[in-house]
């Protein structure tokens, strides 16, 4: 908008000086955190956001809140006393912002047993009013979630809109051999404005919006962990 500005006065020149350099590769890590199944623990449903922030903020939308938020659903889960029939899966993933390795490290790691892949979550959108929940099921399995969208109608979150690929960063293999993906459904007009900026402060988040944000993703873990049938598998096992 300065530029812009600046041009109607007359020509405008510009010296641009950019810093970011390759360096070698290091380790890294996912952080994984399970609430055990009863009945169904060896099927697991994944909760997660990302690590890393872009350099130059410390990344509270992008994506600070989807960690946050992915950890009050074991937390929500425990004050509550509730045990879920399948494992609910917290990630933290490593190495979303410049190559997605933490996705690509889990999703090798249970190649052979992607069947026991139940769902999973993934909230990279930041913590804007929720509204609803996306999700890359297919259409015959969107009606299941009627009792789920009228559970989220108090906190303004009923909403349920069925796509068919999601394409998550961490998550976007999984989707491709069948696993259903879910986000949250938010209010992203203002991301924008803090995305991979030095603005993206804790200042930013809502704190109410931020708790409509975990309610959303613990009710939706929740519903995923303790449904009785399928709703979406590797492909040689979808219905």
């Amino acid at each position: 908008m300065l530029i812009a500005r600046l041009m109607k006065r007359g020509p405008v020149t510009m010296k641009l000086t950019l810093t970011p350099q390759t360096l070698p590769d290091a380790d890294t890590f996912n952080v994984i955190a399970d609430l055990p199944g009863t009945d169904k623990a060896d099927e697991v449903v994944v909760v997660s956001g990302h690590l890393d922030s872009w350099d130059l903020g410390t990344g509270a939308h992008d994506d600070g809140t989807g960690v946050a938020s992915s950890m009050a659903v074991i937390e929500t889960l425990k004050k509550l006393k509730l045990q879920p029939r399948r494992t609910i899966r917290v990630i933290a993933w490593a190495n979303e912002e410049n190559g997605t390795r933490g996705g690509a490290a889990y999703h090798a790691e249970n190649k052979g047993r992607l069947d026991k892949q139940f769902a999973a979550i993934e909230s990279d959108g930041g913590a804007g009013r929720p509204f609803g929940i996306r999700g890359s099921v297919k259409p015959q399995y969107a009606k299941l979630f009627a009792p789920l969208q009228a559970a989220l109608l108090p906190i303004g979150a009923g909403h349920f809109a069925r796509q068919d690929a999601l394409g998550a960063a961490d998550l976007y293999l999984l989707e491709a051999d069948g696993v259903p993906l879910f986000e949250p459904l938010s209010d992203g007009s203002a991301y924008f404005d803090y995305h991979h900026t030095a603005a993206d402060t804790f200042d930013k988040v809502n704190p109410d919006h931020l708790r409509r944000h975990v309610a959303l993703m613990t009710a939706l873990s929740w519903y995923l962990a303790n449904m009785d049938q399928p709703i979406g598998r590797a492909p040689e096992q979808q219905q």
